[in-house]
């Protein structure tokens, strides 16, 4: 047994020597990170408060991680709280999304939308039936629609490819369209058979010449795809209005380069308004000029600042005639979105969705041109009561992006603009892609399509419509400063003219 003793004593005295190293190694860490600390002077709370100092930044850090898992309540987060984030969820992954013992909402916060239910619903198994909305009728191809809600604008370079994929796939299966955003068309784009909403931005990315001017040559490429139903010329976007899109060089890759026409690694950055469009006269040019070539109806997406121009472009049309209009407007909110934007914009310019879209409609309706331009709400609106208070405001289609990234797993990690997104949605780091399997996440966005419109379906019946594109101003309220709720059309008294074949007349809550 004296060889078991000595070797025993070997072992202790190993471990006693390699924790000695190790407590002489941290020591010689702090000591060295201490002196680098106190003999540096741009960052003030390390040198007072060498080694130390560095765990606030630590601690900043995992702060975000902490809130959001443990700290934050269900309804505090931003941009969207944990409540929206687990309705999306549940409903993407097809299990019950029912909750119990009474609302965490807080229903008497101004702003607060309700909707107001009859003694006697509409009797209807199918609450996700809806007509479907005609766009451009006049075009030699218009486009027929009948989802609800459609996936907004995510260029291949902002996204990973898997993300493309199950996006197109996903639209597919849930008869909704995918926006290409502005960064061209990929072959990913076209995979999944979805129908397509070809993005132009500002840069011409995918139809544009060596000058970075429109190719007439390329944008007819593109519409001769039988998948590419209309065309969207992009003025501004929710995260970012007045400022052009930014994708930095670390996702421009070689393919994502060739596809947008323009140099490798570099940051690809857009101007920040189409050159040729300098005033409505030529924005309403422009229009025509894309549907000339293309036959498919073409439209717009802005972030509104001000409804003045809006009578301007209604006045324009009228004196060249209602066929010079565009065949949509998308109204984006501007509080944010998806990608890389200065926080200046994000926050302060544009108004939000809410504010926005009652009075295009209204000015629309007042110049008689509500049937003629169809609208598309889009901003946060990622849930049925969100849906069904566009409808009833007098949009005839919600888009989103934000709301289709949660229902491919999105985590509001925040770090859509670093390629280190843990989910794979928007990064290009292939490690990180590989959690992102398409045809499955294909599913999930089907199935959250699908419960956006039977809960839709659901509001629209407890109000008496017989479907939720029935659902007019009257139908919804608006919680004011003093607690109590407004109808929205005595806010905004100008009555929805729907289109597409939807009766004219409001149903009576």
């Amino acid at each position: 047994m004296d060889w078991l003793n000595d070797f025993s004593t070997q072992g202790v005295a190993l471990l006693s020597a390699l924790f000695i190293f190790l407590i002489g190694l941290v020591a010689l860490l702090v000591s060295i990170l201490f002196i680098i600390d106190l003999s540096q002077t741009r960052d003030a709370i390390r040198h007072n408060f060498p080694v130390i100092g560095r765990f606030r930044y630590l601690f900043s850090h995992l702060g975000e991680f902490f809130r959001q898992y443990f700290f934050s309540m269900d309804r505090e987060e931003m941009p969207f709280n944990r409540a929206e984030r687990e309705w999306v969820y549940l409903s993407a992954a097809g299990v019950d999304n029912t909750i119990a013992f009474g609302s965490t909402k807080p229903l008497n916060t101004p702003g607060t939308v309700l909707f107001i239910n009859t003694p006697f619903p509409t009797l209807d198994d199918d609450a996700c039936r809806t007509p479907p909305v005609l766009i451009g009728p006049d075009c030699r191809e218009p486009y027929e629609a009948g989802s609800l809600i459609h996936i907004s604008g995510m260029s291949y370079g902002a996204i990973s490819i898997p993300a493309v994929r199950a996006l197109s796939l996903g639209a597919k299966l849930s008869g909704c369209w995918l926006n290409t955003g502005e960064g061209g068309l990929s072959p990913y784009h076209l995979e999944g058979g979805c129908d397509l909403v070809f993005q132009i931005g500002t840069a011409k990315y995918g139809i544009r010449n060596p000058g970075g001017d429109l190719s007439e040559e390329k944008l007819r490429e593109i519409a001769a795809i039988p998948q590419v139903r209309m065309f969207e010329i992009k003025l501004s976007q929710g995260a970012k209005p007045g400022k052009g899109g930014i994708l930095p060089g670390a996702k421009v890759t070689e393919e994502i380069a060739a596809i947008r026409g323009i140099e490798a690694g570099r940051d690809s950055i857009s101007p920040n308004r189409h050159p040729e469009i300098a005033n409505f006269s030529e924005l309403l040019n422009f229009i025509n000029h894309i549907r000339d070539i293309t036959g498919k109806p073409v439209g717009f997406k802005i972030v509104v600042g001000t409804h003045a121009w809006l009578e301007e472009m209604c006045e324009m049309i009228h004196q060249c005639g209602a066929a010079c209009a565009p065949d949509f407007i998308t109204i984006d909110g501007g509080d944010g979105g998806t990608g890389a934007a200065p926080m200046t914009l994000m926050d302060s310019v544009g108004l939000p969705i809410k504010a926005a879209l009652p009075r295009v409609v209204d000015i629309l309706q007042r110049h008689d041109l509500r049937k003629r331009i169809k609208v598309i709400a889009s901003g946060k609106l990622i849930n049925p009561s969100e849906t069904a208070w566009a409808l009833c405001t007098g949009a005839d289609f919600v888009t989103s992006a934000r709301g289709f990234m949660l229902a491919m797993g999105c985590i509001q990690a925040l770090k859509c603009n670093k390629n280190t997104c843990p989910t794979g949605i928007t990064t290009h780091n292939k490690r990180l892609q590989q959690g992102l399997d398409p045809k499955q996440k294909a599913v999930r966005i089907k199935n959250f399509v699908d419960k956006i419109h039977y809960g839709s379906g659901l509001i629209a019946h407890s109000c008496g419509a017989p479907h939720p594109r029935a659902l007019r101003r009257s139908h919804c309220l608006i919680v004011q400063t003093n607690t109590q709720p407004v109808p929205l059309d005595e806010l905004y008294p100008y009555q929805v003219d729907p289109a597409a074949g939807v009766a004219t007349q409001p149903f009576a809550p």
